[in-house]
């Protein structure tokens, strides 16, 4: 009952973190930025707006929208959230996650295509390609998290015992492990250097360009499907920044939430002081992040 509990406190609070990001970055130009309950007036206000539905599109493109968030709500199911037991959990759960993420990606990549729009068939192809090299670099870390911590799970590796084990193996694989998340979050949230959420220019864009003719209920199930996205990677870098149990649930999520905050502020101040890639660089950056979780990985056999 308290795992329930604790996950259907965070999904309610997904919005919160993205709306931190972009205070953060108004703020540290000299502005006073949006509210940090904007992005849920954002959802309050698309699902007040009619669907509308363009004639080439078909079945797929009026139901991806729901797969997305469902298999994104799926997910979140399997992750130790404050590092209590998951709603469900089993041995190498972190496969299915994985492949969750993929199944929504493979509907959002169908969604754009099935618009027949080139310039959408353009980001999915973008898409296609980095998410290939980021899912890479996610396996090779879990891997490494279940060679350290011997137990194959999400609740093994981030869990209040797993996650402390990670640091007392061998701290230096920890810190490996948090860079390479956080490259991953920023290409699987499509944030600056790799995309520009702020932009509107069709040749620049990937993810945003993919959602052009999502409208209503629809633009804010992809839009909260996102949150939810951000959710699961901030977690996992705020559960291996704060591996800490108290042996108090309440404080413990009180942590954890803390270091969602400051993986958002991070990520925000980031942006503020970085401009976006051109797209050659992105491979680059995604080939980096899979080349040091694969060193940490062979560096680890020989620890015990």
């Amino acid at each position: 009952m308290e795992s329930i509990i604790y996950y259907i406190l965070t999904v309610s609070l997904a919005p919160l973190f993205p709306a931190v990001i972009d205070k953060i970055k108004a703020v540290s130009v000299g502005k006073k930025g949006p509210s940090l309950f904007i992005k849920y007036y954002d959802l309050i206000r698309f699902l007040k707006k009619e669907l509308v539905y363009s004639k080439s599109t078909t079945w797929i493109f009026r139901f991806a929208p729901l797969i997305i968030i469902i298999t994104y709500l799926l997910a979140l199911l399997f992750f130790p959230i404050a590092g209590e037991k998951p709603v469900i959990s089993f041995n190498y759960d972190f496969i299915v996650v994985v492949y969750l993420f993929a199944l929504s990606r493979f509907f959002l990549l169908l969604s754009s295509l099935n618009t027949a729009s080139s310039f959408e068939g353009m980001g999915a192809s973008r898409e296609a390609f980095m998410s290939f090299l980021a899912e890479g670099s996610l396996f090779m870390t879990f891997i490494l998290a279940v060679k350290l911590t011997g137990v194959p799970s999400l609740m093994g590796f981030l869990g209040n015992i797993g996650a402390q084990i990670l640091w007392h193996q061998a701290g230096i694989f920890a810190i490996m492990s948090i860079i390479v998340i956080f490259m991953i979050l920023i290409v699987e949230n499509a944030r600056k250097p790799i995309d520009d959420p702020d932009t509107h220019l069709e040749l620049t864009m990937i993810h945003e360009v993919m959602i052009l003719d999502n409208s209503g209920p629809d633009l804010g199930l992809m839009e909260f499907g996102s949150f939810l996205k951000f959710l699961f990677f901030g977690g996992v870098l705020s559960r291996l920044i704060f591996p800490v149990d108290y042996n108090i649930g309440a404080l413990n999520y009180l942590i954890f939430i803390v270091g969602l905050f400051i993986v958002a502020s991070a990520l925000g101040l980031l942006e503020s002081i970085s401009v976006r890639y051109k797209l050659p660089r992105n491979t680059t950056f995604l080939i980096s992040s899979f080349a040091i979780a694969t060193l940490a990985l062979i560096f680890s056999i020989g620890v015990k």
